[in-house]
């Protein structure tokens, strides 16, 4: 009898240990950049002359804030892609979270159950704890991948349509981590069905404030973001719609007027949203939500730079993300 019960313990230890393991993942990038970004804000944060400094620039800008690395070497410009196969992230994220989708409203409408290996991986990953509101928890999943997808669709859109691409480029190493990042979280939105759901069980659901509140908030900061990167755009193209430069300008209006990124800051908010959207206490997904905002803090502190060093009557009263902080 003894020797069952080591092994029931050991069981809800693993079943306990390997979500803190998905959420420290996450945690682990978000320090990453959390260091990048405190490098960036330092007092010696000019590139150098050595190739250990020549490669962390690289890897850290894209688009126009690579001009910060200076003459770069022959051999990093062969490890560089357009920045236009931003729209690959789009497609990827559009292909697997619609995939992951569909396979939740099979579980849900059809009372069937993810495919085997699916259910293998985030029964490793996932929490297969029974909770008594895992109803609810299931709801909140397959509302946060749809709101995840729908973005992804929002943004492929706006990348077809929108945005004027110049010839501006990214690393291969930030091109695959992309990729990787769009398939990454919706399997973490994945791990966050119980597993009682994986399995086919059906549970009833109820929608809570924090749904209608989350659900409110995304739409906020997506109709925000879609507004700040017209304006973007608006800078390339004539009243008519065609486009006429490929050049930079200064934009102004809706929150450009307080930061110099409010699209990063609009993504910001709309991870925030899915948390909301999750119950709030979803520590995995908080650990995304540290990871985007000193990703999206890294970027924006580098075009920040970009547009104060390249326009000299450019607003002082302007934040790099977020209003009156950053």
């Amino acid at each position: 009898m003894p020797r069952p019960r080591s092994a029931a313990v050991g069981g809800a230890g693993r079943a306990w240990a390997m979500p803190e393991v998905l959420a420290a993942v996450w945690a682990l990038l978000a320090a990453a950049f959390l260091a990048v970004l405190l490098v960036l804000r330092g007092p010696a944060r000019r590139p150098g002359g050595g190739i250990i400094s020549g490669l962390f620039q690289d890897l850290i800008r894209y688009g126009k804030t690579k001009r910060g690395c200076g003459q770069r070497p022959a051999w990093l410009r062969l490890l560089q892609v357009p920045k236009r196969w931003f729209i690959h992230f789009y497609v990827v994220s559009v292909l697997w979270n619609g995939i992951l989708l569909i396979w939740l409203f099979q579980v849900e409408l059809l009372a069937g159950s993810l495919p085997s290996w699916i259910q293998y991986v985030h029964r490793a990953l996932g929490r297969d704890s029974q909770r008594e509101d895992a109803g609810n928890e299931h709801f909140s999943a397959v509302l946060v991948l749809l709101l995840l997808w729908l973005h992804s669709c929002r943004r492929l859109a706006e990348c077809l349509w929108t945005s004027v691409f110049s010839s501006g480029v990214i690393h291969i190493v930030q091109y695959c981590f992309g990729l990787a990042y769009y398939i990454a979280v919706g399997s973490t939105v994945l791990c966050q069905v119980p597993a009682s759901i994986r399995s086919g069980k059906e549970l009833s659901v109820h929608i809570c404030w924090y749904h209608i509140v989350g659900v409110t908030m995304y739409i906020w900061a997506s109709l925000h973001q879609h507004r700040c990167l017209v304006i973007l755009a608006s800078l390339r193209k004539s009243k008519s719609g065609k486009v006429v430069s490929l050049s930079h300008g200064v934009p102004f209006g809706d929150w450009f007027e307080r930061v110099s990124c409010p699209h990063y800051f609009a993504e910001l908010l709309i991870y925030v949203s899915m948390a909301i959207t999750l119950g709030s206490h979803n520590v995995t997904w908080w650990c995304v939500v540290t990871y985007v905002l000193f990703n999206q803090a890294v970027a924006a502190v580098l075009c920040h730079e970009f547009y104060q060093t390249t326009f000299s009557s450019y607003p002082k009263h302007r934040k790099a993300f977020i209003p009156f902080v950053l």
